[in-house]
């Protein structure tokens, strides 16, 4: 039994005392201890090592008393499992050196046996759970197979993701092939995590809001439902799309336990479009954890009061950013304890 399931109690549509409390890369770059072990460790290194894993999805719940764990790892780990080189370059980000571009270049990919090719995932989770001690539940994810795409094709990060685009509009057939191939990947993927004790999974769909709501159906949503479908009788799934307001209503209707939303769209409009009935995530501004505690604690309680308390989870519209100071992501997590 998990002592703190406030987060699995919201995803359920129970009725809490208070919303529960995670942020989008919350074991990240702001924390001092974490930088420690960047200066020591490369990225796939902390990523494939358990012991390094379990200690970094650790330190929030420690250090900041967040309601969910969620596991150190990457979505990127998806591709590398499937043949196709992943490297993280400073100052770059992401790099694929050998990126798909063609029909022929979809010889070298793989869907791989999951348990094998990402057992070092799996061994993070049975270490990380033995150390949780059912304190709090966690939370695995993966990325959207169109956000893994994106990847793939342009070989690294963009502002527009242009070649990625190219490839889905000219090579259509060999797109989705090649998506067919990540979502079938990631939902062994998945599968694989619960079995080894995740209580719940997200799908981050990063990129989706490069996509025209028409496009976003054909290259990303009919991905993401395959997943739904595939997880919902097994744990809580949870959808994140960054700048997918247009595509919440039909989220809504997906069978997902719950829906991310971004900074950019409002409780109001957020619980409009998805009718009400369903459990929402977000979506305070990453950058406004730069503000002052105390208007930090004022906004997080005007944003709980919008959401209203139940069906809601308290979190950020993306991933914390490196530059904000510790006792700042500690407000808004006092902020949400606080409520009343």
């Amino acid at each position: 039994m998990i002592k703190n399931d406030l987060f699995l109690k919201a995803l359920k549509g129970e009725t809490v005392e208070r919303p529960p409390v995670w942020m989008m890369r919350q074991a990240g770059r702001y924390l001092p201890d974490f930088m420690k072990l960047k200066e020591k460790y490369d990225f796939f290194t902390r990523c494939q090592t358990p012991e390094l894993a379990t200690e970094i999805t650790v330190m929030p719940i420690d250090q900041i008393g967040t309601d969910a764990a969620i596991l150190f790892s990457d979505i990127l780990v998806i591709p590398q499992a499937m043949n196709i080189d992943v490297e993280m370059r400073a100052g770059v980000g992401p790099w694929l050196p050998d990126p798909i571009r063609t029909v022929k270049d979809l010889d070298r990919v793989v869907v791989p046996d999951v348990s094998d090719a990402l057992g070092y995932v799996m061994e993070a989770i049975d270490m990380t759970k033995k150390v949780l001690d059912d304190r709090v539940p966690l939370i695995g994810f993966a990325g959207s197979p169109w956000t893994i795409l994106c990847y793939c094709v342009q070989g690294q990060g963009s502002k527009n993701f242009d070649k990625a685009k190219e490839f889905c509009f000219t090579q259509p057939e060999a797109a989705h092939d090649l998506l067919q191939r990540i979502t079938d990947t990631t939902i062994a993927y998945l599968k694989e995590k619960v079995k080894h004790g995740v209580n719940a999974v997200q799908v981050f769909d990063s990129w989706g809001g490069m996509l025209s709501p028409v496009d976003y159906q054909e290259f990303s949503f009919q991905y993401i439902q395959q997943i739904i479908d595939a997880l919902k009788p097994l744990t809580e799934v949870i959808v994140f799309g960054k700048g997918c307001w247009f595509a919440l209503q039909e989220m809504s209707r997906s069978g997902a336990s719950a829906l991310g939303v971004d900074w950019t769209c409002s409780a109001r409009n957020a619980r409009y479009l998805t009718g009400g009935d369903i459990t929402l995530q977000g979506n305070f501004d990453p950058s406004r954890l730069l503000s002052p505690p105390a208007t930090i604690k004022k906004m997080v309680k005007e944003m709980i009061d919008e959401f209203g308390k139940d069906k809601y989870v308290v979190n950020l519209g993306h991933g914390i950013l490196p530059n904000i100071p510790v006792e700042n992501a500690q407000a808004f997590v006092d902020a949400v304890k606080e409520y009343a």
